[in-house]
């Protein structure tokens, strides 16, 4: 059985006592905070066709079910980026493979500084998904080399509040520059900033020490193979589970970085400026929560509590409570009251991101970490693909477009009640982890 490298004594990555090197640590939470502004970067890039959105239908002539097509084809290809991604993270270096990838992002922006057309837009959009694939599943391969298994669940919880500080500060910076200059002008600043990424990343980003280990050891000390046939392992409840809960929330997630300034203002009738105002409350609050909840998650662990609780139960019964405040106020007419349940609903979805991952980790042998994580971003960017299109049928369908809002929502909450209650009943990571150490 392979030695867990954190033990041993003159290890690269620990002193004689086991502990972590000072300068290992303040690389680590270095490199976490390239891997926030990654998300952050990541986020903003989602949420611009959205704060763009009143102008560029105006410009192209766009209906409801084409922006919905624009918002879709992101994650046409968003699949086979993760895939291929999660694939490359095996086989590539880190510090080269996320400096290409933002490289891209800023090539696929640059166009639409220019006067585009449907096609355009849409091919850009298509390249930018195919792109962004991989990006969160390769953001926590990362994080995760830096952390072993039993403290990784806060920083992968702040990876995860990147994506909600990317809206939170884009969506007032780049309303003030679609409204100073042109929806234009906001692709042309996030195209610099991709570019100002990628350079920072060659200089400071890579893997950390525990990339390395054969082996990976969980909090309950199973050792998990070197390897397990994907079969094997997309067979567990555990990875069936987190893929159908990953699905839903992602649904709601992308709903609301493509839909969400549009139901404000077209919706809801409020100004551009109040609802560039609005949409950083839901942004604010899951960045905030999405750590609270990695913290709670982590001293759980500390006290004996199951990763079945910590990293399976926690995020579920967080998408189910967000799904029902999804269904709560897709009735209400805008207000005090509404505005809360929307807020907390997108807190509690994006909170159980972070935790979710670290169950997947649990679970997933460390050589094929980034594979797993790949393979189910795949998966939950289907919801992503299909969730903008529903609501943007739904718009054009209903008597009006605030019923035809409010319609989208309530599909949309149901959904994910039903997601996070079968993920209730299959997630369980210590009891898959033993069946896969068994089996080896």
């Amino acid at each position: 059985m392979a030695v867990d490298r954190q033990e041993v004594p003159g290890s690269p990555s620990v002193t004689a006592a086991g502990s972590p090197v000072p300068a290992v640590k303040r690389r680590a939470w270095y490199v976490l905070a390239l891997l926030v502004c990654l998300m952050l970067v990541n986020f903003a890039d989602k949420v611009v066709v959205a704060l763009s959105g009143v102008g560029m239908k105006k410009e192209l002539g766009l209906d409801g079910s084409q922006f919905g097509v624009i918002q879709s084809s992101f994650f046409w290809l968003f699949a086979v980026g993760s895939v291929l991604g999660g694939w490359l993270g095996g086989k590539v270096r880190a510090r080269w493979l996320l400096a290409g990838i933002a490289a891209v992002w800023a090539l696929s922006l640059a166009p639409m500084v220019a006067q585009v057309g449907f096609t355009t837009i849409i091919a850009c959009r298509v390249l930018l998904g195919f792109a962004e694939g991989p990006t969160v599943a390769l953001a926590m391969q990362v994080a995760h080399s830096w952390f072993p298994a039993h403290r990784r669940s806060v920083p992968s919880s702040i990876v995860i509040a990147g994506a909600g500080v990317g809206p939170l500060i884009a969506a007032p910076v780049l309303t003030w520059v679609v409204e100073a200059y042109s929806w234009h002008a906001a692709f042309g600043a996030l195209a610099a900033f991709g570019a100002v990424f990628a350079v920072l990343w060659l200089l400071g980003g890579d893997s950390g020490p525990e990339g390395a280990r054969a082996v990976d050891r969980d909090v309950a000390a199973t050792v998990l193979p070197e390897r397990v046939p994907l079969r094997r392992l997309f067979s567990t409840g555990t990875l069936i589970g987190m893929a159908i809960l990953f699905f839903v929330a992602y649904a709601n997630t992308s709903v609301g970085v493509s839909w969400l300034p549009l139901y404000l203002r077209e919706g809801l009738g409020y100004d551009a400026t109040t609802a560039g105002r609005l949409v950083v409350l839901p942004y604010l609050g899951a960045a905030v929560a999405v750590i609270l909840v990695g913290v709670l998650s982590g001293a759980l662990t500390k006290r004996g509590v199951g990763n079945r609780v910590t990293r399976g139960v926690l995020p579920a019964v967080m998408v189910l409570v967000s799904g029902v405040c999804t269904v709560a106020f897709s009735s209400l007419d805008r207000g005090v009251p509404q505005m809360t349940l929307l807020v907390i609903g997108a807190c509690l979805n994006s909170a159980g991101y972070g935790v979710a991952f670290a169950g997947l980790a649990d679970v997933a042998p460390a050589k094929q970490r980034s594979t797993v994580f790949g393979i189910i971003a795949a998966v939950y960017s289907l919801g992503g693909v299909v969730a903008p299109l529903v609501i943007g049928g739904l718009v054009d369908a209903g008597e009006s477009a605030a019923a035809g809002y409010g319609d989208g929502f309530l599909v949309l909450g149901v959904t994910m009640i039903i997601g996070a209650v079968a993920a209730l009943l299959l997630v369980h990571p210590d009891r898959d982890a033993a069946k896969l150490a068994a089996a080896s």
